[in-house]
């Protein structure tokens, strides 16, 4: 099964490109879902299937399957416990019912409820294609960030949590006047993480990939650079850029003529920015591409002879290597960074990385964790760590990187 998640800058058309992309799988007769993690749906629209709202998939057309995630009913499923012991705490505080069940929906619900809906899908074996419209790219970094993030809090601060509450339970009840979390709230987040914990691996996994789409605009250009480092960072395959919205290179006056020649430059970016990548380039249409069979119509011309749904090649943005002299070697790739860009630490069994504002807790294989880091480098847009025998790690940060 082949999962393709299309991602960019809010008003790039991604969306656009990911319902041709799934009907032109569904053309060539793979059973084809898809599916979005965007609060704003907008597929049924592109497929002309206006008002179709169910939660479950759909058939738009032969083999071609769109489910909107219905957010409140996996809500309710997902995360009943934690806001029934929420509501709990609120009500006992005399806050209105009201204003707690508000303050008890956790931002972002439906995004992370839509990749727990595709986990289901994956499991399922239905499908031959699953296609996600995913949020806009800061939106998405986030979601795709979440499992790690939540696993770090899980395995190490929530079974001192659970001790603590279970022991101390009766005397805090009385102290602070409010019921404690019991059993089924801990049980409930650890589900929660564990399904999101197989999201992850599903996503980074050989038959899935992230393929970014922009247009021909500087800043679109700067975001787009900045979402392909951090998805490497997190683990996940970028296996194409798509530039939509070109200007046809006959331009009929002066202002279109100017803004062909705007377009060009910057394409010529996008071409050394992600050398080794696939770019595909897709004209402005004379008019806005509307039902199943136009929008195939416009991947067909995007991708031309490629196969729109080749898996990517190689060991994907994270390898391990073992050098000749010994030791061991950690790759992670980091398109667009220097040296200067990354803080490297080390805290027990984790490699902690950071890149401007993303931070990833990597936790190391068993073979590198008992053995010490001797040194680190970044060299052309890959971080490279060394490993040698046991004992105390050389003190390294990637300003410092050697």
């Amino acid at each position: 099964m082949r999962i393709v998640l299309f991602t960019g800058k809010g008003g790039v058309g991604k969306s656009t490109v990911a319902a041709g992309t799934a009907a032109l799988a569904a053309s060539r007769g793979m059973r084809t879902l898809v599916i979005s993690t965007d609060a704003a749906h907008s597929l049924a629209d592109a497929y002309g299937a206006f008002g179709t709202r169910s939660a479950e998939p759909t058939e738009v057309g032969p083999s071609l399957f769109l489910q909107q995630v219905d957010a409140q009913l996996r809500f309710e499923q997902s995360w009943a416990d934690i806001q029934r012991y929420l509501l709990s705490v609120l009500d006992a505080v005399g806050m209105d019912p009201v204003a707690a069940e508000e303050m008890t929906v956790i931002p972002g619900a439906e995004e992370v409820l839509a990749l727990l809906e595709l986990r289901q899908h994956a499991r399922s074996g239905k499908w031959d294609v699953i296609v996600v419209d995913c949020a806009p790219t800061a939106e998405t970094l986030r979601l795709l960030a979440l499992p790690e993030a939540l696993g770090w809090y899980l395995e190490r601060l929530l079974p001192i949590q659970r001790r603590l509450v279970k022991a101390l339970r009766p005397v805090l009840n009385r102290a602070a006047g409010v019921p404690m979390p019991g059993d089924a709230v801990f049980d409930a987040i650890t589900r929660l993480h564990g399904e999101l914990d197989e999201v992850h691996a599903l996503l980074s996994g050989a038959d899935a990939s992230v393929r970014l789409v922009l247009t021909p605009e500087q800043v679109v250009l700067a975001e787009a650079r900045r979402a392909f480092t951090s998805l490497c960072l997190f683990g996940y395959r970028v296996d194409g850029v798509i530039a939509n919205r070109i200007f046809p290179t006959l331009a009929a006056d002066e202002w279109r003529s100017g803004w062909v020649a705007a377009q060009e430059s910057v394409l010529a970016e996008v071409t050394q920015s992600f050398a080794g990548l696939p770019i595909w380039r897709s004209e402005y249409q004379p008019a806005e591409p509307m039902g199943v069979d136009a929008l195939a119509d416009l991947a067909a011309a995007l991708y031309g002879d490629d196969d729109p749904l080749a898996a990517p090649a190689g060991a994907g943005p994270f390898r391990v290597t073992r050098p000749e002299g010994g030791g061991a070697a950690l790759h992670l790739a980091l398109p667009f960074v220097t040296r200067a860009d990354v803080d490297l630490a080390r805290n027990g069994d984790e490699l902690v990385v950071t890149v401007g504002s993303s931070r990833r807790l990597l936790t190391l294989p068993a073979g590198l964790a008992r053995l010490r880091v001797t040194g680190a480098r970044v060299v052309d847009g890959e971080l490279r760590v060394r490993f040698g025998e046991i004992g105390v790690d050389a003190p390294v940060v990637a300003g410092e990187a050697r």
